[in-house]
């Protein structure tokens, strides 16, 4: 049961990761010094499929594992780096 709440809402946290890479201009990623969005958007959309394709327990947690540490990656490093970018100074 805890396995199905944790895919759960760790597939929507990669859904929302991929979504939210989709929706950003271009010119943010290299402006925030980070990959470009084609290459984030594999990263996010490959990680969001793998927790969609695989289970956290059984066969293919691996995938499921490596899905999880990309796009969490997206969501505390690169997502609040281009937030900033975006923003711009705050004075």
């Amino acid at each position: 049961m805890v396995y199905f709440f944790a895919d759960l809402a760790f597939t929507i946290v990669g859904l929302f990761a991929f979504f939210h890479a989709l929706t950003q201009r271009v010119d943010a990623y290299t402006a925030a010094e980070r990959m470009t969005k084609p290459a984030w958007l594999g990263i996010t959309g490959g990680g969001a499929a793998a927790m969609l394709l695989f289970s956290p327990a059984g066969f293919g947690s691996i995938f499921w594992l490596a899905g999880l540490v990309a796009v969490l990656v997206y969501m505390v490093d690169v997502r609040p780096k281009l937030i900033e970018v975006q923003r711009g100074p705050r004075w």
